[in-house]
């Protein structure tokens, strides 16, 4: 397998909707709560990337093996695409799991048995995603789960390995008894800034499931358009992406974030005409980049509003 085919086999590109929340994350860690763990922030970067491939790898494998459609089996799956060996792809998995795993657990050490619940609870989700008799891209569940796990459960694990456990969450043991203590308010406060990425990271499966469903149905994979129609579902799409300006406003207004982040409302004029091509046709070849065009602009604009505030924390 060449780094080519491996690389669309994992489809990197799609990467950066976990890189967006990781550097969010570090970025917040170092506004808010002032503190930043270098060592610990690289270990946590690599495991979470392999896990991400892990899940890919694992996503394409199984559309594969119980694809319906033989044209969609052979020609536009990367696994009969390119001709990759079963076999080839599980070992790859295996390895690209466990590494990730290792490093996991080397970071477990350097923080706290919590951080094994947390990263076990994604794995968990991650793996049975696309895995299993029914997995959870194949319910009404990928976009709520997908944006949870990655928008908030990236962000919220880099900004934990950054800060002091007691900080937002500790459990000490003694004897026979255990002590779980932590700051709810510290914990609200950062699932609250971690919305607009939730919300635009599960446009990103909300966009793909809209302009993959009749040849989902034809697959038996009933997702959430599926469910709700796909008048409702863009009509969903386009409030996500409008409510991630309301809660960085928001944010602002409560003092979680310096008020130089409301110049991401400049963004608005590209995302509102993006919003506009996708609601006149959801064809996967042409407008599914939208919602990875979206969450580029938005995001990226606020790591780099994030990334000014530096200047002026105390």
């Amino acid at each position: 397998m060449t780094v080519n085919v491996f690389l669309k086999l994992v489809e990197i590109q799609t990467k950066i909707a976990s890189l967006f929340p990781f550097l969010l994350g570090a970025l917040f860690s170092l506004t808010y709560f002032k503190t930043f763990n270098i060592t610990n922030t690289l270990l946590f970067f690599i495991a979470m990337l392999l896990f991400d491939m892990t899940t890919t790898a694992i996503n394409n494998l199984m559309d594969y093996q119980k694809a319906k459609d033989e044209t969609y089996k052979n020609e536009v799956n990367i696994i009969g695409q390119q001709n990759i060996a079963e076999k080839t792809v599980i070992q790859l998995i295996i390895v690209m799991l466990s590494i990730a795993s290792l490093l996991g657990l080397w970071l477990v050490f350097q923080t706290t048995i919590l951080l094994l619940f947390m990263g076990g609870a994604c794995f968990i989700v991650g793996i049975f995603y696309t895995f299993g008799p029914v997995p959870i891209s194949r319910m009404p569940l990928g976009e709520i789960l997908s944006g949870l796990v990655m928008g908030f459960g990236i962000f919220f694990i880099t900004i934990y390995v950054n800060v002091e456990a007691e900080t937002l969450l500790n459990l000490t043991f003694e004897g026979t008894s255990f002590l779980l203590t932590g700051d709810y308010l510290s914990i609200i406060k950062i699932a609250f800034v971690s919305l607009p990425t939730v919300f635009l990271i599960a446009n990103i499966m909300l966009a793909n499931n809209i302009c993959d469903l009749n040849q989902d149905i034809d697959n038996h994979r009933f997702t959430l358009p599926f469910y709700i129609g796909k008048k409702y579902a863009v009509l969903l799409f386009n409030a996500l992406t409008y409510a991630s300006y309301i809660v960085i406003i928001l944010a602002v207004i409560l003092k979680l974030m310096h008020p130089l982040l409301l110049l991401i409302v400049m963004t608005l004029i590209p995302l509102k005409n993006n919003l506009q091509q996708f609601n006149q046709q959801q064809i996967k070849e042409e407008t599914f980049f939208i919602a990875i065009k979206n969450i580029t602009i938005f995001s990226g604009a606020e790591i780099l509003l994030l990334a000014f505030s530096l200047l002026f924390v105390d």
